[in-house]
């Protein structure tokens, strides 16, 4: 390690050159600090980057930490990646939400929740990787267990499955 580099230098470091979140943990093994340490770390990195000339800033998700492009920055480096983004259908999105508030679920439970057949979105949420196979139900058949990952977290802004509005308070 650079002994010129410091702990921010190389906390800056590890952020850029990650393609996810970078756990706390990770974070505090690689570095060799505590977790106050990466408290400490978050806390000074996120003032040097509230510069409004800036053009990252440091986000908290999935139980990990990830440099992420300022909005106002953001259609232009869309320009830049040129690669397709996907949307999401109406009914894929409700398929998601449904695992999302009820996970572990089966395909047969969401079906009956939604009342129609949803085996085309599990598969394109599975293909997305924002649903994974999390197990199967102790029951006849042994049906799969579908949950969420981390690039659900990451899509949707989120720290943790806590961080979901309650049912009742959702956006429309």
């Amino acid at each position: 390690m650079d002994k010129l580099l410091s702990k921010l230098g190389l906390f800056e470091a590890l952020l850029f050159a990650a393609t996810e979140p970078v756990k706390r943990t990770r974070l505090m093994e690689v570095l060799s600090v505590s977790g106050q340490d990466i408290d400490q770390l978050v806390s000074q990195y996120q003032q040097l980057l509230e510069d409004p000339a800036r053009g990252v800033r440091l986000r908290e998700v999935a139980e990990g930490f990830q440099l992420v492009t300022k909005p106002a920055a953001a259609q232009l480096v869309v320009q830049l990646r040129a690669s397709r983004q996907y949307k999401l259908s109406k009914p894929t999105l409700e398929v998601l939400a449904i695992v999302a508030y009820k996970q572990p679920i089966t395909r047969a439970e969401v079906e009956e929740i939604r009342g129609v057949k949803c085996e085309r979105a599990i598969l394109t949420l599975l293909d997305k990787n924002l649903l994974r196979e999390v197990g199967r139900k102790e029951t006849v058949g042994r049906p799969i267990l579908y949950g969420t990952t981390e690039a659900f977290l990451e899509h949707f802004n989120l720290r943790s499955l806590k961080d979901l509005p309650p049912p009742g308070e959702l956006p429309h």
